[in-house]
């Protein structure tokens, strides 16, 4: 006898099941490449072209493999960049638990990216590449993303104790926000690009970290307002607002 067809249900089933393995294989093997190449930045000097060739032997597989999973270099080299920066994320995330004073997070924001840029000079050379084609850069993107984090951060915070804030401030305060980290951004750059790296990386961060602190601490002041000198959990807690936690990056996105 001819085994019955099986029923269309099923058929449907098995496809989707076969759809969601190859998708799956596809998502491994992208970031497998994707993490080859990081692997091989991180060999070589900051600055110095990313070959292809390198990556593919790195990987284990050969150029047309990577170009089955990324539709140009252009493709890859974002895609890395986007790697780079969610490490960069994993870093930065915890500093803004609200454990501390508004200037002991902007303290451990800039001593964890410092850190980070000097552990991987290399990566944060070639994240700090514009891209080719139109669009935002991951990196701006990733600036943008901390930025509404730390702008959720403190007007949660304003909120809580009473502030309310004009509608300018309020609309400013996004760009704003954003220019502050952009500078931190930049001067660590230029930092990395000198011959001799001076001062040491503790001084650099604590230097952008004050200068970062007396920007925001005298907005405030110039609007009347007295930043909180004790850990944002103890000021909530005292005007009975549940704390919040860390905030994560990609809620903002």
């Amino acid at each position: 006898m001819t085994p019955a067809a099986p029923p269309a249900a099923s058929a449907g089933a098995v496809a989707d099941g076969r759809r969601v393995r190859w998708r799956a294989h596809n998502q491994g093997r992208r970031l497998a490449i994707v993490m080859a190449a990081v692997d091989v930045i991180e060999r070589q000097a900051p600055g110095e072209e990313l070959q292809l060739q390198a990556v593919a032997e790195a990987a284990g597989v050969s150029r047309t493999v990577i170009y089955r999973h990324f539709g140009d270099r252009a493709d890859l080299d974002r895609a890395v960049q986007q790697h780079i920066c969610e490490e960069i994320a994993t870093r930065l995330v915890p500093g803004l638990a609200p454990d501390g004073t508004p200037e002991e997070i902007i303290h451990r924001l800039i001593d964890a990216f410092v850190t980070w840029a000097v552990e991987h000079p290399t990566l944060y050379r070639f994240v700090d590449r514009d891209p080719a084609g139109w669009g935002a850069s991951p990196l701006g993107e990733a600036i943008a993303q901390l930025a509404a984090s730390i702008e959720s951060l403190m007007t949660g915070v304003l909120r809580a104790i009473g502030v309310q804030l004009e509608d300018d401030d309020r609309a400013v305060m996004d760009p704003w926000i954003f220019g502050l980290l952009g500078a931190v951004f930049a001067a660590v750059r230029r930092w990395l690009e000198r011959e001799v790296r001076e001062p040491s990386a503790q001084v650099l961060a604590s230097v952008l970290a004050a200068s970062t602190w007396s920007q925001v601490d005298g907005m405030a002041r110039r609007r009347g307002l007295d930043l909180p000198r004790l850990p944002l959990t103890e000021v909530l807690v005292a005007l009975g607002t549940p704390a919040p936690e860390a905030l994560d990056l990609e809620e903002t996105a």
